[in-house]
């Protein structure tokens, strides 16, 4: 059995509310190590590369490159072994 870490969008900025989803770096069903940069954002022409927050099995959730999301939104997981 495993369980599983939200992959999340995250806040940015103190005045972000929303960002844009730039693109995955990480392809869906690969291993993945904690501090793994997964993915990227954009807010106020400004790029960001996120971290993985653990290791595990990166899955890709319903997000798509050059979409804008509310911070908090789940986007994905990462399954960890149990």
């Amino acid at each position: 059995m495993s369980d599983y870490v939200a992959v999340k969008i995250p806040k940015i900025s103190m005045s972000a509310e929303e960002v844009l989803f730039v693109e995955w770096l990480v392809e869906d069903g690969v291993p993945i190590g904690e501090g793994d940069v997964i993915y990227s954002v954009e807010t106020d022409k400004v790029g960001t590369e996120v971290e993985a927050a653990t290791s595990g099995v990166l899955r890709h959730g319903t997000a798509v490159g050059d979409e804008t999301y509310a911070v908090g939104t789940e986007i994905g997981r990462i399954e960890r072994a149990a």
